[in-house]
């Protein structure tokens, strides 16, 4: 059921960016069975989660084939001639082994074991699809909201101090090293997930199971859900909105500049200029630009990472807390997004987590509690933001920790009712030997 509920969105969805004359997620992924694809790494991810369900011989198997696979397409590039315009030039190989399991597991497994198979198959092409319905979902919005919202979030954001302006001097006067690695680890997200929920489903192959709960659901459903956010209150950025767009870091950045963005900004005022308070109206926009701000989904992601490292070993602590700063770090000081949408993030992940563990639980009714804790900050925050924020921006030593407050109280929330959910070991407790009385 679950299954024909997925193809059944992707299939809407494929007809609707036919709409508007441009291939959908499911026309984006069978290209890449040949073409280049837009991200290798991806792939390579998706193909290590749906690895887990294999014996270590059958997983040096999968990825020597993908490698070599690789090497095959890169012969045949570069025999005829044929360069990558777009994308890169890896991954196919991982598609392919990814798409053969699935026929393995059809023909030549059985019971359980065609069960679990298909299930590490799945998972997998969810990792990749989801990238593939999220472009769709940002296209979608740039066609159909052409007013955005910005002006009201960045008179909202005076309350927590413009932080996005002050990120972005930072992050300028950087210079290209601060902004390729926050860009690298910005980029990357999904690997890191991936990296994470390896260690989660490492006893998948042992144990012949997936557990009940891991990052890849809560990552997928933030994906699902958070662009239907975006419909209702479409924002496009500081950086697009008060600067020159991505043409702000093409001087700095490692990668090929684009053409002119030939974006219409506000005004020219980000990093330097923090905007005047004024009332805010909605902006028309031009018609490809994603409106993608609000809430900030790298922030939720970023966020679900942090939660599900927290019981891993130091390392894996240690690279979730990293990644999650630098993530936040990289969507102000990049110009992505306000400080109002990092809140709204926050708040959105963990109230997506909650939802999922509740379930996981038979709706118990202190995760339910969360949840409506949850839910009803995430709308208080979005209603401030657009029917408030003029009142937020001159009362902004009320307003600013209102909202943080508000963030921190559902954080508070969650923590408590986990710990209640999963209380962890207490530390065994080494007793010295008794040493022998001295005569």
């Amino acid at each position: 059921m679950a299954g024909a509920t997925a193809f059944a969105f992707l299939v809407a969805l494929e007809a609707a960016a036919r709409h508007y004359g441009l291939p959908g997620p499911l026309t984006n992924q069978a290209r890449e069975v040949l073409c280049a694809p837009k991200s290798g790494f991806l792939l390579y991810a998706g193909l290590a989660l749906t690895m887990v369900v294999l014996t270590w011989r059958q997983r040096f198997a999968a990825l020597g084939a993908a490698i070599g696979v690789d090497l095959a397409f890169a012969a045949v590039r570069w025999a005829t001639g044929t360069g990558v315009a777009h994308g890169q030039p890896f991954g196919n190989g991982a598609l392919w082994v990814l798409l053969g399991c699935g026929v393995v597991a059809v023909t030549r497994r059985t019971g359980p074991e065609r069960v679990l198979l298909l299930k590490g198959v799945g998972l997998g092409l969810l990792l990749v699809t989801g990238r593939k319905t999220g472009d769709t979902w940002l296209l979608i919005t740039s066609k159909t909201r052409p007013m955005v919202l910005d002006q009201y979030v960045a008179t909202a954001d005076h309350a927590l101090g413009n932080p996005s302006w002050l990120v972005g001097r930072l992050v300028t006067a950087g210079g290209p090293v601060g902004f390729n690695l926050l860009d690298i680890v910005y980029g990357q997200l999904a690997v890191a997930a991936v990296a994470v929920a390896l260690y989660q489903l490492r006893g998948v192959a042992a144990d012949r199971r997936f557990p009940r709960h891991h990052l890849v659901r809560t990552f997928l459903l933030i994906g699902l859900l958070g662009p239907a956010v975006y419909m209702v209150f479409p924002v496009v950025g500081p950086v697009f909105a008060y600067g020159t767009g991505a043409d702000h870091w093409a001087s700095v950045s490692l990668w090929p500049a684009r053409p002119p963005h030939g974006h219409w900004p506000v005004a020219d005022l980000w990093p330097r200029t923090v905007p005047r308070i004024t009332a805010p109206h909605p902006v028309r926009y031009d018609g490809f630009t994603p409106r993608n701000c609000m809430p900030s989904l790298h922030t939720a992601w970023a966020t679900a990472i942090f939660v599900h490292s927290r019981r891993g070993p130091r390392a894996l602590r240690w690279a979730g807390a990293f990644w999650l700063a630098a993530t936040v770090t990289a969507t102000l000081g990049f110009g992505y997004h306000y400080g109002a949408d990092l809140l709204a993030g926050v708040v959105f992940a963990l109230t997506v987590e909650a939802a999922l563990r509740t379930f996981d639980r038979d709706w118990e009714r202190s995760g339910l509690w969360l949840v409506a804790h949850g839910t009803a900050v995430f709308a208080a925050l979005l209603l401030s933001y657009r029917w408030l924020p003029l009142e937020m921006a001159t009362h902004r030593w009320v307003a600013g920790p209102l909202l943080v407050l508000a963030t921190a109280s559902v954080v508070l929330h969650y923590a408590r009712t986990v710990n209640r959910w999963d209380p962890r070991p207490a530390p065994t407790v080494r007793r010295r030997a008794p040493q022998a009385e001295l005569v």
